[in-house]
């Protein structure tokens, strides 16, 4: 039963493009999410805030409200019904997801349209 938890928030990521999926990990990384991650959670908090700054305009200029995104509070509430070692699981598929998306992506580099 627990694997099959697992194994459908994961199914639902792997259909997630870049940015939702670094809409969820900042969903699972801020300071009001009810996640027990082991990870430095502001830290990460910053990083894929950044990144997602880096791709969409639209989050970097203006506040998201993450209720236009039910998808994502979907995977999160998922993830929130979840004990601390599935959640650390499904953390660090997200993470490694997002960083061989990143690795992949040769549009990421738009810093000259920041700001």
């Amino acid at each position: 039963m627990n694997d099959e938890k697992i194994n459908y928030v994961i199914e639902m990521i792997k259909d997630m493009d870049l940015e939702n999926k670094l809409r969820l990990a900042i969903c699972m990384c801020d300071n009001y999410s009810h996640t027990n991650l082991e990870y430095d959670k502001k830290e990460m908090y910053k990083h894929f805030d950044n990144l997602l700054k880096e791709i969409n305009i639209e989050y970097r200029t203006t506040t998201v409200n993450f209720a236009n995104y039910p998808y994502i509070i979907f995977a999160s509430s998922k993830i929130m019904e979840m004990d601390s070692a599935q959640q650390n699981k499904i953390a660090l598929y997200l993470f490694n997801s997002i960083n061989f998306n990143i690795k992949n992506c040769k549009s990421l580099d738009n810093r000259k349209q920041m700001f």
